[in-house]
């Protein structure tokens, strides 16, 4: 029997917030020890995918903003240096690559599956489009999702799977 999504999919959903900073959601991905999570709105639903390429591939993006808008942000920088200590200016948190949101540099196309989507149908879906995970969806709603890491589990575990 070839298992389906509702077999192997893992149902801890970890989802990142919209509006967490990069440097918020690399804290999330460390902390969780994983590389990629759905992005959900308010009701829940998936409205994107974001993951560490997400963050390089923004990290490698040269800034943002213009030459004018770097002086007169390091004018004042240097002027507020001047007038406080360490600590109080860390609680001011000036940086500009903090105004950069998951809502910036998600993914907004979402492969999913159904629960009775066969592994060789999801193999395939990962492969035609180059990714590493797929999100296991009822009624626009995460119940799972599997990963790369899950269908070598499924290979690896494959003899015991054919004779059951």
């Amino acid at each position: 029997m070839i298992p389906k999504a509702k077999d192997i999919m893992v149902t801890e959903i970890l989802a990142a917030d919209l509006d967490w900073s990069v440097h918020q959601l690399a804290e999330f991905f460390d902390e969780h020890a994983i590389s990629g999570a759905p992005v959900t709105n308010g009701t829940g639903e998936i409205i994107g995918v974001v993951s560490v390429t997400d963050i390089v591939r923004q990290s490698s993006q040269p800034l943002r903003e213009t030459h004018t808008e770097k002086q007169t942000h390091d004018y004042y920088l240097r002027s507020l240096q001047d007038r406080l200590a360490g600590e109080e200016l860390g609680a001011y948190q000036v940086d500009f690559e903090s105004e950069v949101e998951v809502r910036d540099i998600m993914t907004p196309l979402v492969f999913d599956v159904d629960e009775q989507t066969s592994v060789s149908d999801i193999a395939n879906t990962m492969i035609t489009g180059h990714i590493h995970r797929v999100f296991v969806t009822r009624n626009k709603r995460v119940v799972g999702i599997i990963t790369a890491l899950d269908m070598l589990k499924v290979v690896r575990d494959w003899p015991l799977n054919k004779v059951a």
